[in-house]
C-alpha cells in the first residue's frame, strides 16, 4: 500500500487513448468516458486522446506521467499502440507489445494455451483465399456444432455458432468482413462464465446467463435482461478449478494490469479457456468492474490500480 500511494502521489497528469477507428470504436468511447469521468472527479488531470482524430506521433508525452489505456480493438490490443508507447518512453497501463500482440491473435493465444497445458477448445485457422469446400472438409475434422470467429477481434464482433455444415459458409462470408482470418473452434456446450484479474489476483469469478444462449455484442453492451452471477450451485472444487484455469491462462500469456478470462464449462465440469482479453471493457455494462466492485474495489481505486501496475512494472518509469 506504501509503494501505491507512492505511485499515486507522483501521478497528475494522465493522457488517456480511447476511441479508434475500429469496430470496437463505441465501446471504447464509452470505456474512455467512464475512464475520464471517474479520474477526473479524484482530482487527476485526465486528457483525452482519439487516434482517430489526432496523430499520436505528434503528442508531446512529456506532458504526461501516463497513459491509460482504453482502446479496444485493432491498435488497441494487438500491441500497436504499445509498441509505439514504449519507443516514446512513457508508462502505460496493461500489458506490453508482445503479449498484447499474442493474446489479441486468438490462435496465437490458444497455441500458448496448450503450450502450457491451459485447456482450449480445439481449432483451427482458415484464410479468406482458401476454397470454401476445403474449409468446409477440414471442419468435418472438428465436428460440428462450432464457432466460427475472426481471429483478431473483440466484443463478438463477426462470430457466429454454426450448428450443422450447411450454415458454415455464410458464417465464414460473416466472418471475413472483420478479418482475413477466421478460427473454426468446436462448441463447448455449457455455461459461459469469465474472470477479471489484475496483475497476480483475480476478482470474483462470474457466471454469464444470457437469453439467447450467446454472449453476444448486444447482451455485452444493450441486452438488460443479461444476467451476472456470483452465486453458483456448483461444487467448490468446481468453482476452485475454474478459478485457476483462469488464472492459468493469464499466466501463460503474461499479462499484467487489467484482464479479463473467458471461459466455459462443459456438461462434466471441464473449464475450458475462449480467451484473454488484455483490454477489457470499462463500460456500465463490462464484467471487471462488477467484480472488482464484488470484491469492495470502487471505479475509481480499479482505474488506480491499473495505474500502479502500469507505473510500477515499466521499465522506463520516472
Amino acid at each position: 500500500m506504501a509503494l501505491e500511494s507512492e505511485i499515486l502521489e507522483n501521478i497528475r497528469r494522465i493522457a488517456l487513448l480511447y476511441g479508434g477507428s475500429n469496430g470496437e470504436r463505441d465501446v471504447s468511447r464509452q470505456s474512455g468516458e467512464a475512464v475520464f469521468q471517474s479520474l477526473n472527479a479524484a482530482g487527476y488531470e485526465v486528457a483525452k486522446i482519439d487516434p482517430a482524430e489526432v496523430d499520436l506521433n505528434n503528442v508531446n508525452w512529456v506532458e504526461f506521467e501516463i497513459v491509460f489505456l482504453a482502446l479496444h480493438g485493432s491498435f488497441g490490443e494487438d500491441g500497436q499502440v504499445q509498441e509505439l508507447l514504449e519507443k516514446t518512453g512513457i508508462p502505460f497501463t496493461g500489458s506490453d507489445s508482445v503479449v498484447s500482440q499474442v493474446a489479441f491473435r486468438k490462435s496465437s493465444a490458444k497455441e500458448r494455451f496448450r503450450q502450457r497445458g491451459v485447456p482450449t477448445p480445439r481449432s483451427m485457422l482458415v484464410h479468406e483465399t482458401e476454397d470454401r469446400k476445403e474449409i468446409a472438409q477440414r471442419a468435418e475434422s472438428l465436428g460440428f456444432p462450432l464457432v466460427v470467429k475472426p481471429d483478431s477481434q473483440g466484443s463478438s464482433l463477426g462470430i457466429s455458432f454454426v450448428k450443422e455444415p450447411a450454415n458454415l459458409r455464410q458464417a465464414l462470408e460473416r466472418c471475413f468482413e472483420f478479418d482475413t482470418y477466421a478460427l473454426l473452434e468446436k462448441e463447448i456446450v455449457g455455461t459461459e462464465w469469465t474472470l477479471g484479474l489484475i496483475d497476480d489476483t483475480a476478482f470474483p469469478l462470474i457466471r454469464i446467463d444470457v437469453a439467447n444462449g450467446f454472449y453476444d455484442y448486444k447482451a455485452k453492451y444493450e441486452d438488460e435482461t443479461t444476467e451476472f452471477s456470483f452465486e453458483f450451485d456448483l461444487p467448490a472444487t468446481v468453482v476452485k478449478m475454474i478459478e485457476q484455469t483462469g488464472h492459468e491462462a493469464a499466466r501463460s500469456l503474461g499479462t499484467r494490469g487489467i484482464v479479463r478470462v473467458d471461459l466455459r464449462l462443459d456438461e462434466q465440469y471441464q473449464p475450458w479457456v475462449l480467451e484473454v482479453n488484455t483490454i477489457p471493457g470499462m463500460t456500465s455494462h463490462s464484467l471487471v468492474p462488477k467484480a472488482a466492485q464484488k470484491a469492495g474495489i470502487d471505479f475509481t481505486e480499479l482505474c488506480e490500480r491499473a495505474i500502479v501496475s502500469g507505473y510500477a512494472t515499466s521499465p522506463v518509469s520516472r
